[in-house]
């Protein structure tokens, strides 16, 4: 069994595809609610080839896929992110009032 936390309340979370025991992290803002799920969410995966890993996956699904990524892999694309790179990708205001969260403006 692992957990699922948001930096707030932290719940019990097993990904029979992560390790044993893992601890999920998503945004802060995000709800944990089990049938309000909306964020992707992270994990601390063993190293392989002497490389510390990343595990990513989706947290409508206990039973999703863990997507691993290195450190460094994981580092570049978050760097992507914050520079913007990816805003394209990200909903629109309307999308996240109809998901019930609110508007935001990407790198702002």
């Amino acid at each position: 069994m692992g957990t699922l936390t948001n930096s707030r309340t932290t719940i019990p979370w097993n990904n029979p595809n992560a390790p044993e025991g893992a601890c999920w992290i998503k945004a802060y803002d995000t709800d944990l609610d089990p049938i309000v799920k909306d964020s992707v969410i992270v994990t601390e995966l063993p190293e392989a080839d002497g490389k510390r890993m990343v595990g990513v996956s989706d947290d409508k699904d206990e039973n999703a896929p863990v997507l691993a990524f290195s450190r460094v892999e994981f580092t570049i694309f978050v760097e992507g992110v914050r520079s913007g790179q990816f805003d394209q990708f990200c909903a629109t205001d309307e999308e996240m009032t109809t998901a019930g969260k609110a508007p935001t403006r990407v790198g702002s």
